[in-house]
Protein backbone atom coordinates (compact mmCIF):
# COMPACT_ATOMS: atom_id res chain seq x y z
CA UNK A 1 0.00 0.00 0.00
CA UNK A 2 1.23 3.37 -1.27
CA UNK A 3 2.22 5.57 2.28
CA UNK A 4 3.55 3.06 4.31
CA UNK A 5 6.97 2.23 5.23
CA UNK A 6 7.00 -1.81 4.65
CA UNK A 7 9.76 -4.64 3.89
CA UNK A 8 8.61 -4.47 0.69
CA UNK A 9 8.67 -1.03 0.13
CA UNK A 10 12.36 -0.74 1.87
CA UNK A 11 13.51 -4.18 -0.26
CA UNK A 12 12.61 -2.23 -3.56
CA UNK A 13 14.13 1.22 -2.58
CA UNK A 14 17.81 -0.61 -1.26
CA UNK A 15 17.69 -2.57 -4.43
CA UNK A 16 17.05 1.15 -6.38
CA UNK A 17 19.53 2.50 -4.51
CA UNK A 18 22.32 0.23 -4.62
CA UNK A 19 22.00 0.17 -8.88
CA UNK A 20 22.04 4.29 -8.94
CA UNK A 21 25.37 3.81 -6.57
CA UNK A 22 26.78 1.36 -9.07
CA UNK A 23 25.64 3.83 -11.53
CA UNK A 24 27.60 6.91 -10.30
CA UNK A 25 30.36 5.89 -8.87
CA UNK A 26 31.72 2.21 -9.53
CA UNK A 27 34.66 1.54 -11.54
CA UNK A 28 33.95 -2.12 -11.85
CA UNK A 29 29.94 -2.63 -12.72
CA UNK A 30 30.32 -5.97 -12.89
CA UNK A 31 31.80 -6.88 -9.35
CA UNK A 32 29.48 -4.94 -7.46
CA UNK A 33 26.72 -5.97 -9.24
CA UNK A 34 27.39 -9.57 -8.57
CA UNK A 35 27.84 -7.84 -4.56
CA UNK A 36 25.00 -6.20 -4.71
CA UNK A 37 22.78 -9.26 -2.27
CA UNK A 38 25.88 -9.48 -0.79
CA UNK A 39 26.24 -5.92 0.17
CA UNK A 40 22.02 -6.00 1.22
CA UNK A 41 22.06 -9.05 3.47
CA UNK A 42 26.04 -8.89 4.29
CA UNK A 43 25.01 -11.67 7.05
CA UNK A 44 23.13 -15.17 7.70
CA UNK A 45 20.65 -13.36 9.33
CA UNK A 46 17.61 -12.43 6.81
CA UNK A 47 16.63 -8.98 6.76
CA UNK A 48 13.25 -9.16 4.16
CA UNK A 49 12.53 -12.97 5.41
CA UNK A 50 13.36 -16.17 6.29
CA UNK A 51 15.95 -17.55 4.57
CA UNK A 52 19.40 -15.94 3.28
CA UNK A 53 19.39 -17.97 0.28
CA UNK A 54 16.34 -17.11 -0.75
CA UNK A 55 16.76 -13.38 -0.19
CA UNK A 56 19.91 -12.96 -1.77
CA UNK A 57 18.33 -14.84 -4.85
CA UNK A 58 15.30 -12.19 -5.21
CA UNK A 59 17.90 -9.37 -4.53
CA UNK A 60 20.00 -10.93 -7.71
CA UNK A 61 16.88 -10.93 -9.42
CA UNK A 62 15.25 -7.31 -8.61
CA UNK A 63 19.16 -6.10 -9.51
CA UNK A 64 18.81 -7.14 -12.61
CA UNK A 65 15.45 -5.68 -13.39
CA UNK A 66 16.80 -2.59 -12.05
CA UNK A 67 19.53 -2.29 -14.93
CA UNK A 68 16.77 -3.04 -17.00
CA UNK A 69 17.59 -6.82 -17.76
CA UNK A 70 14.95 -9.75 -18.11
CA UNK A 71 15.06 -12.47 -15.05
CA UNK A 72 17.10 -15.07 -15.20
CA UNK A 73 15.97 -18.63 -16.22
CA UNK A 74 15.03 -21.36 -13.35
CA UNK A 75 16.36 -24.57 -14.93
CA UNK A 76 20.05 -22.40 -16.99
CA UNK A 77 22.65 -21.48 -14.68
CA UNK A 78 23.19 -17.44 -15.96
CA UNK A 79 24.98 -14.88 -13.79
CA UNK A 80 23.56 -12.12 -12.31
CA UNK A 81 25.61 -9.98 -14.98
CA UNK A 82 25.04 -12.10 -18.33
CA UNK A 83 23.67 -9.27 -20.78
CA UNK A 84 25.25 -6.53 -18.61
CA UNK A 85 26.90 -5.21 -21.79
CA UNK A 86 24.33 -4.96 -23.70
CA UNK A 87 22.94 -2.96 -20.99
CA UNK A 88 25.50 -0.49 -19.82
CA UNK A 89 24.75 1.33 -23.06
CA UNK A 90 23.84 5.11 -22.62
CA UNK A 91 20.68 4.41 -24.62
CA UNK A 92 18.58 1.32 -24.12
CA UNK A 93 14.72 0.60 -24.40
CA UNK A 94 12.32 -1.72 -23.30
CA UNK A 95 11.65 -5.15 -24.15
CA UNK A 96 8.58 -6.84 -23.10
CA UNK A 97 7.72 -8.14 -21.14
CA UNK A 98 7.39 -5.01 -17.99
CA UNK A 99 6.24 -6.33 -15.36
CA UNK A 100 7.96 -9.41 -14.19
CA UNK A 101 7.18 -12.37 -11.92
CA UNK A 102 10.32 -13.39 -9.19
CA UNK A 103 9.98 -16.86 -9.18
CA UNK A 104 11.67 -17.46 -5.94
CA UNK A 105 9.80 -14.40 -4.15
CA UNK A 106 6.44 -15.74 -5.05
CA UNK A 107 4.71 -17.55 -2.09
CA UNK A 108 2.38 -19.39 -4.61
CA UNK A 109 -0.66 -17.90 -2.61
CA UNK A 110 -4.20 -19.96 -3.39
CA UNK A 111 -6.13 -18.33 -6.14
CA UNK A 112 -10.43 -18.42 -5.33
CA UNK A 113 -10.56 -20.88 -2.87
CA UNK A 114 -13.50 -21.25 -0.19
CA UNK A 115 -12.47 -22.14 3.70
CA UNK A 116 -14.03 -22.68 6.40
CA UNK A 117 -12.40 -20.73 9.63
CA UNK A 118 -13.06 -21.44 13.30
CA UNK A 119 -15.79 -18.93 13.51
CA UNK A 120 -18.26 -22.15 12.90
CA UNK A 121 -20.29 -21.99 15.19
CA UNK A 122 -22.11 -26.12 14.33
CA UNK A 123 -25.76 -24.53 13.95
CA UNK A 124 -28.68 -26.60 13.90
CA UNK A 125 -29.65 -25.32 10.37
CA UNK A 126 -26.17 -26.11 8.47
CA UNK A 127 -27.27 -23.66 5.64
CA UNK A 128 -23.92 -24.18 3.72
CA UNK A 129 -25.09 -28.03 3.49
CA UNK A 130 -28.44 -27.40 2.10
CA UNK A 131 -27.17 -24.83 -0.12
CA UNK A 132 -24.05 -26.19 -1.61
CA UNK A 133 -25.55 -27.42 -5.46
CA UNK A 134 -22.81 -30.19 -5.89
CA UNK A 135 -23.06 -31.74 -2.05
CA UNK A 136 -18.85 -30.48 -1.44
CA UNK A 137 -20.24 -29.12 2.15
CA UNK A 138 -20.34 -31.44 4.90
CA UNK A 139 -20.40 -32.08 8.43
CA UNK A 140 -17.34 -33.55 9.95
CA UNK A 141 -16.63 -33.48 13.72
CA UNK A 142 -18.78 -30.88 14.23
CA UNK A 143 -17.61 -28.57 11.72
CA UNK A 144 -18.75 -27.37 8.51
CA UNK A 145 -15.65 -28.70 5.94
CA UNK A 146 -15.52 -28.11 2.48
CA UNK A 147 -14.13 -30.48 -0.25
CA UNK A 148 -12.04 -28.71 -2.54
CA UNK A 149 -12.52 -31.77 -5.22
CA UNK A 150 -16.30 -31.58 -5.50
CA UNK A 151 -15.93 -27.34 -4.86
CA UNK A 152 -17.42 -24.97 -7.73
CA UNK A 153 -16.24 -21.78 -6.65
CA UNK A 154 -20.19 -20.86 -6.67
CA UNK A 155 -19.77 -19.20 -3.07
CA UNK A 156 -22.95 -19.94 -2.04
CA UNK A 157 -21.92 -21.39 1.50
CA UNK A 158 -19.73 -18.06 2.32
CA UNK A 159 -23.48 -16.17 1.06
CA UNK A 160 -25.83 -18.68 3.88
CA UNK A 161 -23.23 -18.25 6.69
CA UNK A 162 -25.06 -16.14 9.42
CA UNK A 163 -21.35 -16.39 10.98
CA UNK A 164 -19.50 -15.26 8.30
CA UNK A 165 -17.56 -18.58 9.26
CA UNK A 166 -16.33 -19.26 5.35
CA UNK A 167 -13.74 -16.93 3.76
CA UNK A 168 -12.98 -16.48 -0.16
CA UNK A 169 -8.92 -16.77 -0.22
CA UNK A 170 -8.01 -14.48 -3.20
CA UNK A 171 -4.62 -13.69 -4.52
CA UNK A 172 -3.96 -10.53 -4.45
CA UNK A 173 -2.10 -9.73 -7.35
CA UNK A 174 -4.82 -11.85 -9.43
CA UNK A 175 -7.54 -9.72 -7.74
CA UNK A 176 -5.55 -5.99 -8.47
CA UNK A 177 -5.53 -7.26 -12.20
CA UNK A 178 -8.33 -5.85 -14.00
CA UNK A 179 -7.91 -8.10 -17.37
CA UNK A 180 -7.10 -11.35 -15.70
CA UNK A 181 -3.99 -11.49 -16.84
CA UNK A 182 -2.46 -13.58 -14.16
CA UNK A 183 -2.74 -17.79 -13.98
CA UNK A 184 -0.37 -20.22 -12.03
CA UNK A 185 2.29 -22.59 -13.20
CA UNK A 186 2.94 -26.23 -12.84
CA UNK A 187 3.93 -25.23 -8.66
CA UNK A 188 1.39 -22.99 -7.92
CA UNK A 189 3.18 -19.56 -8.42
CA UNK A 190 2.14 -16.54 -10.41
CA UNK A 191 2.81 -15.81 -13.83
CA UNK A 192 1.36 -13.04 -16.13
CA UNK A 193 -0.40 -13.63 -19.55
CA UNK A 194 1.51 -10.89 -21.54
CA UNK A 195 -0.88 -11.55 -24.35
CA UNK A 196 -3.47 -9.61 -21.83
CA UNK A 197 -1.40 -7.48 -19.87
CA UNK A 198 -1.20 -4.11 -20.01
CA UNK A 199 1.78 -2.82 -17.51
CA UNK A 200 -0.53 -1.11 -15.29
CA UNK A 201 1.43 -2.57 -12.42
CA UNK A 202 -1.41 -2.83 -9.85
CA UNK A 203 -0.27 -6.45 -9.49
CA UNK A 204 3.19 -5.07 -8.36
CA UNK A 205 1.46 -2.43 -6.38
CA UNK A 206 -0.43 -5.04 -4.26
CA UNK A 207 1.00 -8.19 -4.10
CA UNK A 208 2.35 -8.86 -0.43
CA UNK A 209 5.68 -10.39 -1.18
CA UNK A 210 7.51 -8.24 -3.89
CA UNK A 211 7.18 -11.05 -5.85
CA UNK A 212 6.22 -8.69 -8.89
CA UNK A 213 8.72 -6.32 -10.01
CA UNK A 214 9.05 -3.82 -13.44
CA UNK A 215 12.27 -2.76 -15.42
CA UNK A 216 13.85 0.24 -14.83
CA UNK A 217 15.85 2.40 -16.94
CA UNK A 218 17.89 4.88 -14.40
CA UNK A 219 20.99 3.38 -14.58
CA UNK A 220 21.31 4.07 -18.26
CA UNK A 221 19.74 7.68 -17.62
CA UNK A 222 22.62 8.26 -15.03
CA UNK A 223 25.43 6.86 -17.25
CA UNK A 224 24.14 9.67 -20.01
CA UNK A 225 24.47 12.03 -17.66
CA UNK A 226 27.75 11.17 -16.24
CA UNK A 227 28.77 11.22 -20.07
CA UNK A 228 28.12 15.29 -19.92
CA UNK A 229 24.88 14.90 -22.20
CA UNK A 230 22.54 17.85 -21.61
CA UNK A 231 19.70 15.90 -20.01
CA UNK A 232 16.45 17.72 -19.58
CA UNK A 233 13.77 16.59 -16.84
CA UNK A 234 9.73 16.80 -17.40
CA UNK A 235 8.12 15.91 -14.23
CA UNK A 236 4.62 14.58 -14.25
CA UNK A 237 2.12 16.70 -12.04
CA UNK A 238 1.27 14.16 -9.66
CA UNK A 239 4.94 14.65 -7.99
CA UNK A 240 3.52 17.37 -6.10
CA UNK A 241 3.52 15.94 -2.39
CA UNK A 242 5.74 12.38 -3.31
CA UNK A 243 8.28 13.63 -1.75
CA UNK A 244 6.95 14.64 1.49
CA UNK A 245 4.95 17.93 2.54
CA UNK A 246 8.11 20.13 2.77
CA UNK A 247 9.06 19.58 -0.58
CA UNK A 248 7.87 22.10 -2.48
CA UNK A 249 7.78 22.50 -5.79
CA UNK A 250 10.66 24.95 -5.84
CA UNK A 251 12.86 22.53 -3.56
CA UNK A 252 11.85 19.61 -6.30
CA UNK A 253 13.43 21.89 -8.95
CA UNK A 254 16.26 22.98 -7.20
CA UNK A 255 16.84 19.16 -6.23
CA UNK A 256 16.72 17.75 -10.10
CA UNK A 257 19.32 20.37 -10.77
CA UNK A 258 21.34 19.64 -8.76
CA UNK A 259 20.71 15.81 -9.45
CA UNK A 260 21.96 16.78 -12.84
CA UNK A 261 19.27 17.56 -14.93
CA UNK A 262 20.27 20.92 -17.28
CA UNK A 263 16.59 22.34 -16.94
CA UNK A 264 12.94 20.85 -15.62
CA UNK A 265 9.68 21.13 -17.59
CA UNK A 266 5.82 20.33 -16.13
CA UNK A 267 4.44 17.81 -18.61
CA UNK A 268 1.22 19.74 -17.52
CA UNK A 269 2.18 21.35 -20.39
CA UNK A 270 1.28 19.10 -22.76
CA UNK A 271 -1.49 18.49 -20.99
CA UNK A 272 -3.06 21.74 -21.66
CA UNK A 273 -2.08 21.27 -25.10
CA UNK A 274 -4.16 18.07 -25.32
CA UNK A 275 -7.03 19.55 -23.23
CA UNK A 276 -7.67 21.79 -26.10
CA UNK A 277 -6.98 19.84 -28.69
CA UNK A 278 -9.66 17.15 -27.69
CA UNK A 279 -11.93 20.04 -26.71
CA UNK A 280 -11.92 21.10 -30.26
CA UNK A 281 -12.45 17.52 -31.15
CA UNK A 282 -15.26 16.52 -29.18
CA UNK A 283 -17.15 19.68 -30.54
CA UNK A 284 -16.39 19.09 -34.45
CA UNK A 285 -16.47 15.72 -34.61
CA UNK A 286 -18.77 14.20 -31.66
CA UNK A 287 -21.40 17.12 -31.50
CA UNK A 288 -21.22 18.35 -34.94
CA UNK A 289 -19.65 15.22 -37.15
CA UNK A 290 -20.33 11.49 -37.69
CA UNK A 291 -17.84 10.42 -34.59
CA UNK A 292 -20.33 8.20 -32.06
CA UNK A 293 -17.95 8.95 -29.28
CA UNK A 294 -14.24 9.84 -28.04
CA UNK A 295 -11.97 8.14 -25.91
CA UNK A 296 -9.13 9.97 -23.99
CA UNK A 297 -5.73 8.48 -24.97
CA UNK A 298 -3.69 10.14 -22.21
CA UNK A 299 -2.96 6.86 -20.16
CA UNK A 300 -1.49 4.28 -22.21
CA UNK A 301 -2.54 1.26 -20.25
CA UNK A 302 -6.49 2.48 -21.18
CA UNK A 303 -5.64 3.27 -24.47
CA UNK A 304 -3.81 -0.45 -24.90
CA UNK A 305 -7.03 -1.91 -22.96
CA UNK A 306 -9.11 -0.06 -26.63
CA UNK A 307 -6.83 -1.45 -28.61
CA UNK A 308 -6.21 -5.00 -27.65
CA UNK A 309 -9.67 -5.98 -26.20
CA UNK A 310 -12.18 -3.96 -28.61
CA UNK A 311 -10.48 -3.42 -31.49
CA UNK A 312 -14.13 -2.10 -32.83
CA UNK A 313 -13.78 1.64 -31.02
CA UNK A 314 -9.97 1.82 -31.34
CA UNK A 315 -10.72 4.70 -34.04
CA UNK A 316 -12.12 6.87 -31.44
CA UNK A 317 -9.54 6.83 -29.56
CA UNK A 318 -7.72 10.25 -29.35
CA UNK A 319 -4.73 11.01 -31.69
CA UNK A 320 -3.43 13.77 -29.46
CA UNK A 321 -0.32 13.54 -28.81
CA UNK A 322 -0.23 12.38 -24.93
CA UNK A 323 0.93 14.89 -22.43
CA UNK A 324 4.37 12.96 -21.94
CA UNK A 325 5.23 13.16 -25.84
CA UNK A 326 3.70 16.67 -26.32
CA UNK A 327 5.98 18.16 -23.87
CA UNK A 328 8.92 16.30 -24.34
CA UNK A 329 8.60 17.68 -28.32
CA UNK A 330 8.36 21.05 -26.95
CA UNK A 331 11.86 20.53 -25.24
CA UNK A 332 13.28 19.46 -28.15
CA UNK A 333 12.54 22.27 -29.77
CA UNK A 334 14.46 24.36 -27.31
CA UNK A 335 17.13 21.48 -26.52
CA UNK A 336 17.59 19.70 -30.16
CA UNK A 337 20.41 17.94 -28.87
CA UNK A 338 19.11 16.57 -25.40
CA UNK A 339 17.32 13.91 -23.52
CA UNK A 340 14.36 14.02 -22.23
CA UNK A 341 14.17 12.51 -19.43
CA UNK A 342 9.57 11.84 -18.11
CA UNK A 343 9.71 11.30 -14.27
CA UNK A 344 6.41 10.29 -13.51
CA UNK A 345 4.00 7.82 -11.58
CA UNK A 346 3.46 5.22 -13.94
CA UNK A 347 4.71 2.41 -15.22
CA UNK A 348 2.59 1.75 -18.50
CA UNK A 349 4.72 4.97 -19.57
CA UNK A 350 8.06 2.56 -20.13
CA UNK A 351 6.73 1.24 -22.45
CA UNK A 352 4.56 4.03 -24.17
CA UNK A 353 8.37 5.17 -24.83
CA UNK A 354 9.47 2.15 -26.44
CA UNK A 355 7.14 3.18 -29.34
CA UNK A 356 9.29 3.38 -32.67
CA UNK A 357 7.24 6.81 -32.80
CA UNK A 358 7.72 8.27 -29.54
CA UNK A 359 11.72 7.32 -29.38
CA UNK A 360 12.76 10.42 -30.54
CA UNK A 361 10.85 12.38 -28.18
CA UNK A 362 11.44 10.23 -24.73
CA UNK A 363 14.51 9.13 -24.27
CA UNK A 364 14.18 7.67 -20.30
CA UNK A 365 11.65 7.06 -18.14
CA UNK A 366 11.69 6.92 -14.54
CA UNK A 367 9.21 6.31 -11.71
CA UNK A 368 9.03 8.70 -8.53
CA UNK A 369 9.94 5.90 -6.21
CA UNK A 370 13.14 5.25 -8.52
CA UNK A 371 13.98 8.69 -8.57
CA UNK A 372 14.06 9.00 -4.97
CA UNK A 373 16.47 6.28 -4.42
CA UNK A 374 18.19 8.09 -6.71
CA UNK A 375 17.92 11.20 -4.63
CA UNK A 376 19.05 8.77 -2.40
CA UNK A 377 22.23 7.64 -3.72
CA UNK A 378 23.11 10.89 -3.80
CA UNK A 379 22.48 12.34 -0.51
CA UNK A 380 20.13 15.04 -1.76
CA UNK A 381 16.92 15.95 0.33
CA UNK A 382 14.05 17.69 -1.45
CA UNK A 383 12.89 18.54 1.52
CA UNK A 384 16.07 20.70 2.81
CA UNK A 385 17.42 21.67 -0.43
CA UNK A 386 18.20 25.59 -1.06
CA UNK A 387 15.12 26.82 -3.64
CA UNK A 388 16.01 28.37 -6.66
CA UNK A 389 13.07 28.94 -8.53
CA UNK A 390 9.80 27.33 -9.55
CA UNK A 391 7.46 25.65 -12.44
CA UNK A 392 5.45 28.03 -14.00
CA UNK A 393 5.04 26.41 -17.38
CA UNK A 394 1.06 24.89 -17.14
CA UNK A 395 -2.29 25.63 -16.11
CA UNK A 396 -4.58 24.54 -13.31
CA UNK A 397 -6.63 22.37 -15.71
CA UNK A 398 -3.22 20.27 -17.11
CA UNK A 399 -2.09 20.19 -13.64
CA UNK A 400 -5.68 18.40 -12.88
CA UNK A 401 -5.08 15.09 -15.29
CA UNK A 402 -3.03 13.91 -12.26
CA UNK A 403 -6.32 12.54 -10.59
CA UNK A 404 -9.11 10.21 -12.39
CA UNK A 405 -11.61 12.69 -13.77
CA UNK A 406 -8.75 15.75 -14.42
CA UNK A 407 -8.89 14.77 -18.06
CA UNK A 408 -12.40 14.96 -18.20
CA UNK A 409 -12.65 18.20 -16.03
CA UNK A 410 -10.09 20.04 -18.33
CA UNK A 411 -11.40 19.59 -21.42
CA UNK A 412 -15.16 20.47 -20.20
CA UNK A 413 -13.30 23.98 -19.33
CA UNK A 414 -12.03 24.16 -22.33
CA UNK A 415 -15.34 23.85 -23.98
CA UNK A 416 -17.14 26.02 -21.37
CA UNK A 417 -14.36 29.04 -21.95
CA UNK A 418 -14.05 28.18 -26.11
CA UNK A 419 -17.47 26.68 -26.87
CA UNK A 420 -20.12 28.67 -24.85
CA UNK A 421 -22.55 27.13 -27.37
CA UNK A 422 -22.14 23.53 -26.81
CA UNK A 423 -22.39 20.85 -24.21
CA UNK A 424 -19.97 18.15 -23.40
CA UNK A 425 -21.31 14.92 -21.91
CA UNK A 426 -19.13 12.91 -20.66
CA UNK A 427 -17.87 10.57 -18.06
CA UNK A 428 -14.65 9.26 -16.57
CA UNK A 429 -13.78 5.57 -15.61
CA UNK A 430 -11.06 4.08 -13.24
CA UNK A 431 -9.36 1.07 -12.60
CA UNK A 432 -8.99 -1.47 -16.00
CA UNK A 433 -12.19 -3.77 -14.80
CA UNK A 434 -14.75 -0.67 -14.73
CA UNK A 435 -12.68 0.63 -18.07
CA UNK A 436 -13.58 -3.04 -19.76
CA UNK A 437 -17.10 -2.06 -18.95
CA UNK A 438 -17.66 1.24 -20.45
CA UNK A 439 -15.79 0.26 -23.65
CA UNK A 440 -18.11 -2.75 -23.72
CA UNK A 441 -21.04 -0.43 -23.71
CA UNK A 442 -19.32 1.95 -25.77
CA UNK A 443 -18.97 -1.05 -28.83
CA UNK A 444 -22.55 -1.52 -28.28
CA UNK A 445 -23.54 1.87 -28.80
CA UNK A 446 -24.64 3.01 -25.04
CA UNK A 447 -22.33 5.81 -24.90
CA UNK A 448 -22.79 7.67 -28.14
CA UNK A 449 -21.82 11.05 -28.15
CA UNK A 450 -19.63 11.10 -24.98
CA UNK A 451 -16.71 12.19 -24.34
CA UNK A 452 -15.00 9.20 -22.16
CA UNK A 453 -11.92 9.41 -19.84
CA UNK A 454 -10.03 6.11 -18.53
CA UNK A 455 -7.53 5.55 -16.43
CA UNK A 456 -5.86 1.88 -15.21
CA UNK A 457 -5.04 3.36 -11.91
CA UNK A 458 -8.02 3.67 -8.95
CA UNK A 459 -7.45 7.05 -8.75
CA UNK A 460 -6.10 7.85 -11.63
CA UNK A 461 -2.19 8.74 -12.20
CA UNK A 462 -1.89 9.55 -8.40
CA UNK A 463 -2.02 6.50 -7.80
CA UNK A 464 0.44 4.71 -10.12
CA UNK A 465 2.56 1.81 -9.48
CA UNK A 466 5.36 4.22 -9.22
CA UNK A 467 3.95 6.64 -6.43
CA UNK A 468 5.22 7.10 -2.75
CA UNK A 469 2.21 8.46 -0.91
CA UNK A 470 -1.01 7.19 -0.21
CA UNK A 471 -3.62 7.93 -2.73
CA UNK A 472 -5.79 10.21 -0.83
CA UNK A 473 -3.36 12.40 0.34
CA UNK A 474 -1.93 12.81 -3.47
CA UNK A 475 -5.53 13.83 -4.51
CA UNK A 476 -5.49 16.36 -1.75
CA UNK A 477 -2.19 17.87 -2.83
CA UNK A 478 -3.66 18.19 -6.67
CA UNK A 479 -6.38 19.70 -5.73
CA UNK A 480 -4.41 22.57 -3.63
CA UNK A 481 -1.87 22.72 -6.43
CA UNK A 482 -4.78 23.48 -9.08
CA UNK A 483 -6.08 26.07 -7.16
CA UNK A 484 -3.14 27.69 -5.98
CA UNK A 485 -2.29 27.47 -10.40
CA UNK A 486 -1.99 31.10 -12.16
CA UNK A 487 -3.76 30.61 -14.40
CA UNK A 488 -6.78 28.11 -14.62
CA UNK A 489 -7.11 27.46 -18.30
CA UNK A 490 -4.76 26.88 -21.19
CA UNK A 491 -5.01 29.77 -24.21
CA UNK A 492 -6.40 28.33 -27.38
CA UNK A 493 -2.89 28.90 -29.42
CA UNK A 494 -1.53 26.47 -27.06
CA UNK A 495 -1.24 23.95 -29.28
CA UNK A 496 0.96 26.44 -31.48
CA UNK A 497 4.04 25.09 -28.63
CA UNK A 498 4.14 22.17 -30.81
CA UNK A 499 6.23 22.86 -34.43
CA UNK A 500 3.50 22.41 -37.31
CA UNK A 501 0.71 23.20 -35.05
Amino acid sequence: MRGLHTPVSELRKSVFVEVARIAFESGNVKDDLEALPYKISPTETPKFGNNIYQERAILAERARLAMGLSLRPANVPVHITSGLDQSTVEEIYYEPPLMQVIPSACNACEDNVYEVSNLCRNCLSHNCVEVCPVGAVSMIDGHSHIDQEKCIKCGKCKASCPYDAIGRKVRPCSLSCGVKAIGSDELGRAVIDNTKCLSCGMCMVNCPFGAIADKSQFFQMIRAMKSGDEIVAEIAPAYIGQFGPEATKDKIVAALKQLGFSEVYEVALGADIGAISEARDYVENVIHGDKPFALTSCCPSWAMLAKTFFPEVKDQISLELTPMVATARSIKQKHPDAKVVFIGPCASKKLEAMRRTVRSDVDFVITFEELDAIFTAKGIDPKTVEAKGSLHDATGAGRGYAVAGGVMGAIKKCIEEYYPDETLVCEHYEGLADCKTALLLAKNGKKNGMLIEGMACPGGCVAGAGTLIDVTKAKKEIENMVKQSTRPIPDLDAEKIIEGK
